[in-house]
């Protein structure tokens, strides 16, 4: 685990509802493009939600994300999930 990776994970659960924070995340279209967008808004809550994402998993695997909601300052709502490219900083 990189320090920045360790940093954004000891950060993501130290997260309250109304801290502001910036978050630095990777944006992967198609097979091959990759863009890094920044989001930055309010935290409403974290969670930790089973999804079935994955290819060819037996049907009784359990893969949970981390996600981070957020309330950016126009009034949207935006789910990020957290993975090992990931950064947060509070703003």
């Amino acid at each position: 685990m990189t320090p920045e990776e360790y940093e954004s994970r000891q950060l993501y659960e130290q997260l309250q509802p109304g801290d502001r924070v910036e978050v630095i995340h990777g944006v992967t279209v198609g097979s091959s493009a990759k863009w890094t967008t920044t989001t930055i808004g309010k935290v409403l809550r974290t969670e930790r939600r089973r999804h079935g994402l994955h290819f060819r998993r037996n049907p009784d695997d359990k893969v949970y994300s981390d996600v981070v909601i957020l309330a950016r300052d126009d009034g949207e709502l935006t789910t990020v999930t957290v993975d090992e490219y990931t950064r947060l900083r509070r703003v």
